[in-house]
């Protein structure tokens, strides 16, 4: 009989967080399974990184990182829980600096924006199951960006008990107030 691998049963965000990073694939936990996701194309690698490099010349006092982590905190700590990888999120220097010397997750009440950059194969889980997913975990602001139709933007925004408003979609240069003052080329995305 072959034994399972103790992680073959579902995880806390804490066992999770405790294995040993993979760099042969990318995973996220789903009310404590790990999931594999497909490496993103050039053009989605392109656009998030693009998309990093404005957030992060416009917001001196947060940390812009790419693809990491985030407990979404949506059960008790004992509990299977949910951890997301999207690819651009806006937290507070603290919060950086706090996991970088204690270690574990960075949390969903650290994260200040979340964005997905939709794939032709995360499209649903983007823009359906992350959505209620980062809204039932009190993420303010929620950005997702198409490229393979756009470039465009649809920013969400928590509104109480319904969770996410979602504007219109915006093409061109995005200019908003919330969650700060910014200025986003899309067209720059791609170029």
């Amino acid at each position: 009989m072959t034994a399972l691998p103790e992680y073959a049963r579902p995880l806390t965000s804490a066992e999770y967080a405790a294995l040993p990073e993979d760099i042969d694939a990318r995973f996220e936990l789903q009310e404590g399974n790990r999931v594999m996701s497909p490496s993103p194309v050039p053009r989605h690698q392109l656009g998030h990184f693009r998309l990093a490099a404005q957030l992060d010349a416009q917001l001196p006092g947060h940390v812009v990182l790419q693809e990491v982590d985030i407990d979404l905190e949506l059960v008790p700590p004992d509990q299977p829980g949910t951890v997301r990888v999207p690819d651009v999120v806006v937290v507070p220097r603290e919060a950086f600096q706090r996991v970088d010397e204690h270690g574990g997750l960075l949390r969903a009440s650290d994260v200040s924006l979340a964005v997905e950059i939709l794939s032709r194969g995360s499209v649903r889980t983007d823009s359906r199951i992350k959505h209620e997913e980062y809204a039932d975990a009190g993420i303010g602001h929620y950005w997702m960006i198409d490229l393979l139709d756009g470039p465009s933007l649809v920013a969400c925004h928590l509104a109480g008990a319904f969770g996410y408003r979602d504007d219109e979609p915006v093409r061109g240069t995005v200019v908003t107030r919330a969650p700060f003052p910014l200025r986003i080329d899309l067209d720059a995305l791609l170029a």
